[in-house]
């Protein structure tokens, strides 16, 4: 079982909105600074929202490196709100989060994150096009995603499990060209731009039917 860490909790959280040290002294503040940090991904990287993703246990190369793209705005910045805390219904996107973060920043917040446990939680999914899914998936994704979609590689965030509405809309950006490929994971254009809508949506949901 992977160790929790409140203390650096903290530290991650002053570094993800740009809060210096000395703002940790305070103890009011401390409460604060951990439900903004909660106030979209939850608790150690846990929410209930279906389209704002669960990251604990992501590796830590691939949340640096998402959270420098977000930086120079590569990956769509969708604006959304904060969805608890003090902080809720206040509009942010995460690139205007990361551009606060300095490289150290980066660094220690990706640290965090591959130290706390990927949490999936039972949500709703077609179960004949799961299975129609699991081929598909085995064929096509589970080389670089793994066994289930579990792995946390360098070049891809964790699938089984991960919100249905969430990987639904970053398919789509993918395909519409929003998201940009990295490098590492120029494998895999070829094969999602090959692949039907329905073929996608199958996949979907194998992946949502993945519950432990």
């Amino acid at each position: 079982m992977k160790k929790k860490h409140p203390g650096y909790a903290l530290l991650a959280c002053a570094a993800l909105f740009g809060l210096s040290l000395s703002t940790l002294v305070s103890a009011a503040d401390a409460p604060k600074l951990v439900e903004t940090c909660t106030g979209c991904h939850g608790e150690a990287g846990a929410n209930t929202e279906a389209d704002v993703p669960n990251i604990g246990s992501y590796s830590a190369e691939y949340t640096s490196s998402a959270l420098n793209r977000f930086k120079i705005k590569t990956r769509p910045c969708t604006e959304t709100e904060f969805r608890s805390g003090s902080q809720k219904g206040k509009k942010t996107s995460m690139c205007q989060i990361a551009s606060n973060l300095s490289d150290s920043d980066i660094n220690q917040l990706a640290e965090y994150y591959a130290e706390q446990e990927f949490v999936r939680k039972p949500q709703n999914f077609d179960a004949a096009l799961a299975e129609k899914g699991k081929p598909l998936f085995a064929g096509r994704c589970q080389d670089c995603h793994g066994d289930r979609g579990t792995l946390a590689a360098d070049n891809a965030g964790i699938l089984g499990g991960q919100k249905m509405a969430y990987l639904t809309q970053q398919l789509k950006d993918f395909k519409e060209g929003k998201r940009p490929y990295t490098e590492k994971q120029k494998r895999m254009k070829q094969k999602l731009e090959a692949a039907t809508d329905d073929e996608l949506k199958a996949i979907v949901n194998y992946l949502g039917s993945i519950q432990e």
